[in-house]
Parts: C-alpha cells; sequence; structure tokens
C-alpha cells in the first residue's frame, strides 16, 4: 500500500496505548522496557498536547492498566475484540482530535491487538506509525513477524525517540527544553536486535 508522504504532525496525531495491563506483565517479551519506553512516549505526547487514548483487554481476566502509565484521568476502553477499533473508541478518536489522521500506537501484543489495530486503520485511509521499541509479545518470533505485516501492509515501524524528534521537528521548539530530558539517555534494550538473529523461511 503506497503512503502519502507527509510530516508527522501534533494537530493530526493521536497516541494509542494498547492493553499494557497487569497480567501481561510475566508473559511480554521485555515487558519492563517496553513499558518504560511507553511511559516516557506517553510523557511527551502530554507535553507536546497530542492526545491518547487507552485500551485494556477483559480487564476482568488480564487487569487493570499497568501503574507505570500515568495515564491521568483518561479512562481506559474496555474491550473483547482485539483491535482497539471498537465503536466507542472510533467515536472517541474523533471527540478527541477532529483532524485526526494520524496513529502512533504502542503496546501489546503486537501480532494481535496491535496489528488489527493497524490493519482497521490503515483499511480507514489513516497514517499508521508503530513504536517498534515500545510494542512486544510474548514471543519474538510473533513481534518480528508482526512488525512485517504492518510494514507490509503500509505502516511506519520506527522507534521512541524518532516519534518524539519528528513531533518537536525543532530544537527550537518553545518546549523541547522539557521533551530532551526524555530522550537524553539511551533507549532501553527491547531485543529489537535479536530479531534479526531469527531466521526466517528463506534463510
Amino acid at each position: 500500500m503506497a503512503q502519502r508522504i507527509t510530516r508527522l504532525a501534533r494537530k493530526t496525531s493521536l497516541l494509542l496505548l494498547c492493553d499494557m495491563q497487569e497480567k501481561f506483565r510475566p508473559t511480554i517479551k521485555y515487558f519492563p522496557q517496553i513499558i518504560e519506553t511507553s511511559s516516557k512516549l506517553l510523557q511527551a505526547c502530554k507535553v507536546l498536547d497530542v492526545p491518547y487514548i487507552v485500551t485494556e483487554q477483559y480487564p476482568k481476566g488480564l487487569g487493570r492498566t499497568v501503574k507505570e502509565l500515568d495515564i491521568g484521568d483518561e479512562k481506559p476502553f474496555e474491550k473483547t475484540l482485539f483491535s482497539m477499533c471498537t465503536p466507542d473508541v472510533d467515536s472517541y478518536m474523533k471527540q478527541k482530535n477532529k483532524d485526526f489522521d494520524t496513529a502512533i500506537i504502542c503496546g501489546i501484543e503486537a501480532h494481535a491487538c496491535v496489528l488489527q489495530t493497524a490493519i482497521d486503520l490503515l483499511s480507514k485511509n489513516k497514517r499508521v506509525y508503530i513504536v517498534a521499541d515500545a510494542v512486544s509479545s510474548r514471543s519474538l518470533t510473533d513481534r518480528m513477524y508482526a512488525f512485517d505485516h504492518m510494514r507490509q501492509a503500509g505502516a511506519f515501524i520506527t522507534t521512541f525517540e524518532s516519534i518524539v524528534l519528528q513531533l518537536t521537528q525543532d530544537a527550537g521548539h518553545p518546549k523541547f527544553k522539557q521533551i530532551q530530558p526524555l530522550i537524553k539517555t539511551s533507549a532501553a534494550d527491547t531485543g529489537l536486535l535479536a530479531l534479526k538473529n531469527i531466521p526466517t523461511p528463506s534463510s
């Protein structure tokens, strides 16, 4: 799917925080690092006035959003659909940002809820950015092929720091000094280089 070339813009973007819940903690690869990076991205979006939406997959069984994510007064949308794009969330996206055309997605699991959210949004002609160092699965193989699937479908696979720098665009931005501490330290290792060593069918 060909993507139109345009800059990532604060005024048309939404951050989607997908199902980062307590019961996933023991099973998701690089869970602490994924949460750390997602938390920094959330902080940056708050500073830059980029709206955000939070979902929880079957919270009765999988628990609530982890406390490390400061979601403030934003009430998570409960769902059983794997995609975040429930009718309620679709309606809320328009309410949060009437100019919405770009989704920045982080969360879990890459091959399930994140992938299906990305596909749904791409099918609605939205631009989709997957924050690779803030997205994971229980299996690194599932994670790797999910990134491949989403890239082939038309999503941009990128990193936390790249997203933040694209949203600010200029070191002279009036809020850049508030953002700078979030990107000063190296990003947490979330095993992305390890994915390069997973054999593919053609190897």
